[in-house]
């Protein structure tokens, strides 16, 4: 393969980490499996990351830029408040489930950081980062409309984001059963966002 500069090789290793532990799950992400997967020397990973939790690490950052992309990208410019807290949480849920493996990904990172003292300081990190992104989403909705939340915007983003990954993982595990959750899954996630905006402006929870 021709030479490719550091800058564009590192991007090119993360995809096909994350294309191959997909497929086959975090374990089979060796560092000769992935270069396989690029057709790429082993000692080519092994120079753009120089560590396994390296690349852990980016791959997990990826995986987490690309939702937020999407939910960024599903929010209405104008519009009424609750309908662009719906929007956001209708990007952040196809992300999270429409791509196929993509968040199971995540969660078996998640799963093995509770015994990998690497994984627990990357997911912890991850963790960090969310719920800082998450209460800056929901602080900006609130000042673009006006409002004043009627409760701290730290404990309304763990408030749902507690809620968005159990209703997450509980979804992926059904359909990884063979159950159609798909319905259930739509109720569950209208009371969610119903929730939260009640949290939000202080008022009960209401759905249509």
């Amino acid at each position: 393969m021709a030479h490719v500069p550091a800058s564009e090789r590192r991007p090119q290793l993360i995809r096909a980490a994350i294309d191959l532990m997909t497929r086959e799950g975090v374990s089979a992400g060796s560092t000769r499996a992935i270069a396989a997967e690029l057709g790429v020397a082993q000692a080519t990973v092994h120079y753009t990351f120089g560590t396994k939790k390296d690349l852990y690490r980016a791959v997990v950052e990826q995986l987490t830029a690309d939702v937020m992309e999407q939910v960024h990208s599903s929010a209405p410019a104008e519009g009424p408040f609750e309908e662009q807290v719906r929007a956001m949480v209708d990007g952040l849920w196809e992300s999270s489930v429409g791509a196929e493996g993509r968040c199971v990904l995540l969660e078996e990172f998640a799963a093995l950081a509770l015994r990998d003292p690497d994984l627990q300081e990357i997911m912890s990190g991850l963790q960090k980062r969310t719920e800082e992104t998450a209460t800056a989403i929901i602080s900006g909705v609130a000042e673009a409309h006006g409002l004043e939340l009627a409760l701290p915007a730290h404990e309304l983003a763990i408030q749902f984001l507690a809620g968005f990954d159990g209703l997450v993982t509980r979804y992926l595990v059904l359909r990884r059963a063979g159950e159609q959750a798909d319905e259930e899954a739509a109720r569950q996630l209208d009371l969610l966002v119903a929730t939260m905006i009640g949290l939000c402006l202080g008022r009960p929870a209401r759905t249509s």
